[in-house]
Order: structure tokens, then C-alpha cells, then sequence
């Protein structure tokens, strides 16, 4: 299991006995170290050149490095820097390797951005600048690396020691030679991320016109009010709950694993008896218990249970991507898109969980005309323990409702007759365009956070889904998922290449303490929180794998605490202990420019892509543990692990 800190943090030498000089080899390999073809010694031989002009060709393509400037002597180059690439991976042998001990930065805007990495063609340098124009920043440096200025970059700074490392098919460091030289990156770097993320030129008007003037201290995070974290973290160590004391050394320790026995597409964590494992063709019933959760044998079959609804159920026809407890679990809902591309649906199934089988294939309509929904969740936190519980909501792109099972005359449908009964819309709004939603979360009392492609999250109160109470504004990336404490203070938010944490309190007029979703906010809004892998663990990860499903750890109860958060990335499951990212003195932000990054997590490594990773109810949590099981699947097995303390 991956620690807190990876090799990408270790500093970097400016010994030149250390360095191991890269850049005078023909060919580089970014990303994998690829081994010759081996031929024979006549193939090796040098070919003679036709002519003189071959001659050329071929002194160009080598690409004749020749000594460097020495300390004392006068270099004409601007934007001097140093760059370093990463070898090893996570491996004992991991080392930086200097690639040239001085070189220079640009930042250009160009069309052309994925070419081929490694070097342009002149024409190609000609037709960027630095100047005004259309088209996108990259940042170039070297000959060797030439990348779009974006978030998948994954930038890091290091203020003590005046480095930059980020990705570009390998994970390189920049180092540089003076403070005014850092800070000038920096601000190019701010400058040409904001333009390429807004479409606007980086200027306070612009700032205000994207982020409005009560979020300005998005932009500015050092102007931004964080007396509400300091406030929050002193509220978490006098909660009467915090029996077990937050332990910055703990373990993941494997406890149970099990083989399913069907792929796994979802994971319906109980807070009762059991969990259940969705699959493509049927449900495998677990038992919980205090260390994980493990097998019970028992699994319902899709298309068995087709059978039994009918010719007009479609159950055996498709794969579930949501399921959703209710009535003290007793019940699941199953909701399937039309396919992988298009992630809506026109309705859902109904099982019976205690007899196993298919009850009802519901439909989604409004004033007489089919409708889709893109997700569904519980009335609230606690919603699946209720066992009269009939209503849930619903999320599309541009509505947001709760439906309620019952008729809206109180009388029975008849399922026989019924090919598909009408779920009943008791509450919602749709929006005439531009929400474009994406996901969204309950609270404990049933206020509900949305999330946007735009990366805007809003936060509507329990009674009304017309108009947010608050809505903040989007980093530039689409949120692909959302997550909000049982007490509504906090929010997660999944994007592509990291995560963002909001606090809601705020302090209205009166001097009261709310949430946003209980009022508007004003201007004292704290500057969010983001988590972030290492550049080397992102290179590590893949660049086709992104950031999914973060959440929580899983409370019910008022007064109760979350501890951490678990997200997915490809293979990784990545944890983060929650007091800690809200530590404002926290290690990670000391050297830290712009919205504070934590990088302090745990990874757990599995053989296959994860499918989910959650932490069990907090009722499963032993006395020796600080917190409840972690549960990860992947599509064949679902793995427990508990969480010790290291003394």
C-alpha cells in the first residue's frame, strides 16, 4: 500500500558529481523503457551518406547537445531552469535524473496542441507566439517537453525549494535559479490556466465575471475567509463523539476476500445484515460483519426472475449501473441506462429482496409524456433504514424531482394488468435549459447538492428544488460526482484529475452559524480545498484513468463525524484522513501557492480496475479501530480491509 508520500517529493540535488545527464541520448522513451531489437553487428555498422545534403539531414536529427555555460559565464537564454526527469516509478530505485542542467521555458499559444512529443518542426515554431491569438497555452520546455497548460498536468509547487514538477508522458521537475524567477512562472502559469480553462484573458474583471464577486476568493485564496475551517476543526476535536482519537499513523489491513460470481458492476452497502453485490446477469446476497463483509451463497438471477414479471420485463436484457436500498433494505431499486454512451433511463426495477425476486418495472413520466433520468438517490442519509420509505429522487440534465411509488390517489396499481406503472412525480422542477446536472447527494435532513458539467455545485434545501440556495462556482472541470456529510457542512466533489472540498457554514447577519443550503452565503465564503495525487502516482495511475465516485465515510446520526474519504483512480483506491486535509497547518500547505492541494493519502493497490471503493456504516467500527471497514471491488472480487493504528 502506497504511503503518504511518494518519491516525487524527495529534493532534488544541485550536485553536478549527482547528476546523470539524459538529454545527450538520440531517442527517449517517456513513458516505458522499451529494449533494443538485438541485429546483428553488419546492422550496426554506420551507412555512408549518399550526399552532403543526407550529411546534414543526419547532424540535424542528432541533435549535437555541446557544453553547457559554466556558473560564470553569461547566458543569453531567458527563463532559465533546470529540468529533471523522474525514473523508477514507486520502485527502491526510483531517482530523479538531471535531463539538461540549463535550459530555458516558454509559454506558447498554438492549435497545435498533441503533436508529437518531443520536438516541432520549424514551421510549426513559427506559427506560435506569445502573444495575443487563438488557440491554446502550452508550456515548452527544452526541446522535450511541450504540454497543454490544463489541470491533467498535475502541477505541483515546491516554494522551499523553488521547483515545479507536473506530467507530460513522463513526470518531469523544473527547478529555478531565483525566487523572482519561480514567482514569475507562477504567474504565467495562473494566467494561461485560467485563459485555457474560461476562454478569457486573466484580469480581476474577468475574475468577477467567472467567479462573481462573493466567490472572489476562489481566485485569490489568499484574500479567501478561512476562519470557518479553523472554526470547523475546533468544532471536530469537542465533538462528545471523537471517542477514538483521529491517528495520522494507521493501517489498512486485508481481512476478507471473496470471488463474486458474476462481474460486479455496483456495490449496495447495507447498514443492516447485508450488502449486495450487482452484477450483469443477477445480485449476490454478503453478509456484514465488523471486519468486512463476506459471502452468503445466496444470488438472484435477472433472468430467472424476468420470467416470472413477464414478456414486458427487460430485466435479462440489461446490465443495472445503480441500485438503491430502501424500506430497512428490504428493497432495491435497479435503474440501467440505455447504454455506456448514453447513461439515461426511461425507468427501474423493483426487487424484492426477502423473496428475491422482480416485483415491479416502473416508468418515469410527467403529465402524460415517458421521461428520462440520468440517477437516483435516498429521500436523505438515512433513508434506506426507514421500512415505509416510498419516495426517492430523481436527476436528469435538466430536472431534478422526487418520485413517490404510491398513487397519487392512494389506491393500489394493478401490476398485472399494468405493463409498466407510473411512478408518481410528488416534487421537482424542470429547469428550461443550462443546468446540465450530473450527479447530485442527499443530507441528513434531506437538503440536496447537485453537480454540473460546467463544475458548478448547488446546494437546495430540503423544501424547495426550484431556486438553489447557494450555488458555487465551477474550477473549469465537469463534476462527475458528488458527496455531502451526514450534517450537510461539507462537500465532495469528483472531477477527472482531482477533488474538490467545500465548506457550506457561514455566518449570516444575526451571528448565527448555517450551511448553504439553509441560506445565501454572501461574501464570506472560504476557498475550497482540493486532493490531489502526486504527479508520479498520476503517471503511475495512467493518463485514460481518472478520479471516480469519491465520498464519505458513512454516518447516519447526528453529532457523528466522517473520518475519511475514499476515491477511485483505474487500480487505486485512495484514501484520505478528513481532519487532516481540513488542518489548515497541515504539512501539505506549507509551501503551497494558490488553493490549497493535499497529497497526503494512502493508496491500496489492486491487481484489477476498481470498480467501488466505500467504507462500511460506522456501526461496524470496533472499539481498537478509528474507523469502519474499507470495501473495494473490482469486477471479479470484493476485497475487506480494517482500519488499525500503528503504535
Amino acid at each position: 500500500m502506497g504511503a503518504a508520500h511518494s518519491h516525487d517529493d524527495l529534493e532534488l540535488s544541485d550536485s553536478d558529481s549527482e547528476y546523470q545527464e539524459e538529454g545527450e541520448e538520440a531517442s527517449y522513451n517517456d513513458a516505458s523503457e522499451e529494449t533494443p531489437d538485438k541485429s546483428s553487428p553488419s546492422d550496426r555498422r554506420p551507412r555512408t551518406p549518399s550526399s552532403v545534403d543526407d550529411v546534414e539531414a543526419r547532424l540535424r536529427a542528432l541533435k549535437l547537445k555541446y557544453p553547457t555555460a559554466s556558473k560564470n559565464q553569461k547566458s543569453n537564454l531567458q527563463n532559465e531552469v533546470k529540468l529533471y526527469v523522474h525514473h523508477g516509478g514507486n520502485t527502491p530505485k526510483a531517482k530523479w535524473v538531471c535531463f539538461e542542467k540549463l535550459t530555458s521555458y516558454s509559454f506558447l499559444k498554438t492549435s497545435k496542441v498533441g503533436g508529437v512529443h518531443g520536438g516541432e518542426d520549424e514551421a510549426d515554431e513559427e506559427s506560435e507566439s506569445e502573444s495575443d491569438g487563438e488557440g491554446w497555452w502550452v508550456l515548452k520546455v527544452s526541446s522535450k517537453v511541450r504540454v497543454k497548460v490544463d489541470a491533467e498536468m498535475q502541477l505541483k509547487t515546491f516554494k522551499d525549494q523553488r521547483r515545479v514538477d507536473f506530467v507530460d508522458h513522463a513526470v518531469w521537475a523544473m527547478k529555478f535559479f531565483s525566487d523572482e524567477d519561480y514567482q514569475v512562472f507562477l504567474g504565467k502559469y495562473r494566467d494561461c490556466l485560467f485563459e485555457n480553462t474560461y476562454g478569457y484573458e486573466a484580469n480581476e474583471a474577468n475574475h468577477v465575471k467567472v467567479y462573481g464577486k462573493d466567490f472572489i476568493g476562489w481566485a485569490n485564496p489568499e484574500k479567501a475567509d478561512d476562519s470557518m475551517w479553523e472554526d470547523a476543526e475546533d468544532s471536530f476535536s469537542r465533538s462528545p463523539q471523537t471517542v477514538t482519537p483521529v491517528r495520522r499513523n494507521q493501517d489498512l489491513t486485508q481481512e476478507f476476500e471473496e470471488v463474486a460470481n458474476d462481474g460486479i458492476q455496483s456495490l449496495a452497502l447495507g447498514a443492516l445484515d447485508n450488502s449486495f453485490l450487482v452484477g450483469d446477469s443477477g445480485i449476490q446476497v454478503v453478509k456484514n460483519f465488523s471486519h468486512g463483509i463476506q459471502g452468503k451463497g445466496v444470488y438472484v438471477n435477472f433472468g430467472r426472475e424476468q420470467q416470472r414479471g413477464g414478456a414486458g420485463s427487460s430485466m435479462a436484457h440489461s446490465t443495472p449501473k445503480k441500485a438503491l436500498l430502501m424500506r430497512a433494505e428490504t428493497n432495491m431499486l435497479l435503474m440501467s441506462p440505455f447504454n455506456d454512451a448514453k447513461p439515461h433511463s426511461r425507468g427501474l426495477h423493483q426487487l424484492d429482496i426477502e423473496t428475491g425476486r422482480i416485483v415491479t418495472e416502473w416508468k418515469f413520466e410527467k403529465d402524460g409524456t415517458d421521461i428520462t433520468m440520468r440517477d437516483i438517490v435516498n429521500d436523505s442519509k438515512g433513508a434506506q433504514l426507514d421500512p415505509s420509505g416510498s419516495t426517492f429522487l430523481g436527476l436528469d440534465d435538466n430536472r431534478l424531482c422526487r418520485w413517490d411509488m404510491r398513487d397519487r390517489h392512494g389506491i393500489v396499481q394493478d401490476l398485472v394488468t399494468s405493463s409498466a406503472p407510473v411512478l408518481n412525480w410528488a416534487q421537482g422542477h424542470q429547469f428550461t435549459r443550462g443546468t446540465n446536472f450530473r450527479c447530485f447527494a442527499s443530507t441528513g435532513d434531506g437538503s440536496i447538492v447537485v453537480g454540473s458539467l460546467d463544475g458548478k455545485i448547488r446546494l437546495y434545501s430540503s423544501s424547495s428544488m426550484r431556486q438553489a440556495k447557494t450555488a458555487f462556482p465551477g474550477l473549469g472541470s465537469p463534476i462527475t460526482h458528488v458527496d455531502v456529510t451526514y450534517d450537510g457542512k461539507w462537500i465532495l466533489g469528483t472531477t477527472d484529475t482531482y477533488l474538490i472540498l467545500i465548506c457550506t457554514l457561514f455566518t449570516d447577519k444575526d451571528g448565527k452559524t448555517k450551511t448553504g443550503f439553509s441560506g445565501r452565503m454572501g461574501n464570506r465564503i472560504a476557498a475550497p480545498r482540493l486532493l490531489k495525487l502526486t504527479p508520479l502516482d498520476s503517471h503511475s495511475a495512467g493518463a485514460t484513468n481518472r478520479f471516480r465516485n469519491a465520498q464519505f465515510s458513512w454516518v447516519t446520526e447526528n453529532g457523528k463525524q466522517e473520518r475519511h474519504l475514499v476515491a477511485t483512480v483505474g487500480k487505486f483506491s485512495v484514501i484520505w484522513n478528513f481532519q487532516q486535509v481540513k488542518d489548515s497547518g497541515h504539512e501539505c500547505y506549507r509551501n503551497q501557492e494558490g488553493l490549497k492541494s493535499c497529497y497526503c493519502y494512502k493508496i491500496v493497490p489492486k491487481d484489477d480496475s476498481i470498480v467501488e471503493s466505500r467504507f462500511m456504516h460506522d456501526k461496524f467500527a470496533v472499539t481498537d479501530s478509528p474507523e469502519a471497514p474499507l470495501v473495494i471491488a473490482t469486477n471479479m472480487k470484493v476485497s475487506s480491509f480494517s482500519v488499525s493504528s500503528r503504535k
